[in-house]
């Protein structure tokens, strides 16, 4: 879900390479159609908008038997300072992630291979103290809070999640180009790896708690050590 582009479609990338039959989801039909091009290996596109709950249902009822499920919606709303944070914006960064979310998995549930997986797509944001972050820090620590329940609620499914840090994808497309190179490039310098991420960092990610049968129940960060106690 969320296959389009950046981590989405280089997890569907992934998988289709390794043999699957892989089907993205998307809102757009022209970028969906691309992401498909590229990905190539027979995978399959389903215009689908995850607001809609009716849709997903379908979507779900359609698909029959799915092995593995990845959560990859998101939306880029709620970040701001605290004191000027539009509450209604933040509402609206609920609405474009958490939701859509929960409501694809709740959809998909009836449908899943009773051993597979579940991965949600959340954010280093929710376990991290950056200023101007705490709206978005609120979304995806409510997705990540509910891996662990889930995990056992669920089970034998297994329910994880990938925890990303800052990754290079069209998610930053809003930000000037000189702009988001000279974030990066300070970004970079203050991360142990000495970069920021690229989707297939993530997508690598995914892939192995899809395919690891004894892992459940955790959230991955995906971060190249930003998180990490530097003293500094």
């Amino acid at each position: 879900m969320g296959g389009s582009s950046g981590i989405g479609e280089a997890a569907a990338a992934g998988f289709a390479a390794d043999g699957a039959e892989v089907v993205i989801t998307g809102r757009n039909q022209q970028r969906l159609q691309e992401a498909v091009a590229r990905i190539g290996h027979g995978a399959t596109g389903r215009a689908v908008d995850a607001v809609d709950q009716a849709a997903v249902a379908a979507l779900f009822a359609e698909l029959g038997a799915v092995d593995h499920l990845v959560l990859s919606v998101s939306g880029s709303a709620g970040g701001g300072a605290f004191a000027d944070l539009d509450l209604a914006e933040l509402a609206r960064g609920f609405d474009g992630k958490f939701w859509p979310q929960i409501r694809s998995l709740q959809a998909a549930v009836p449908h899943l291979r009773k051993d597979g997986s579940v991965t949600f797509i959340t954010a280093g944001s929710s376990r991290s103290a950056f200023p101007g972050t705490a709206g978005l820090a609120a979304i995806n620590g409510a997705l990540d809070a509910m891996v662990p329940p889930l995990a056992v609620e669920l089970a034998p499914l297994r329910v994880n999640a990938v925890s990303p840090g800052v990754i290079d994808t069209p998610w930053w497309d809003r930000v000037p180009q000189e702009q988001r190179e000279q974030l990066f490039q300070g970004l970079a310098a203050a991360t142990p790896v000495g970069r920021v991420g690229r989707p297939q960092d993530v997508a690598q990610a995914i892939h192995m708690l899809a395919a690891n049968g004894f892992i459940t129940g955790i959230v991955i960060d995906c971060n190249g050590g930003s998180s990490l106690a530097t003293g500094r």
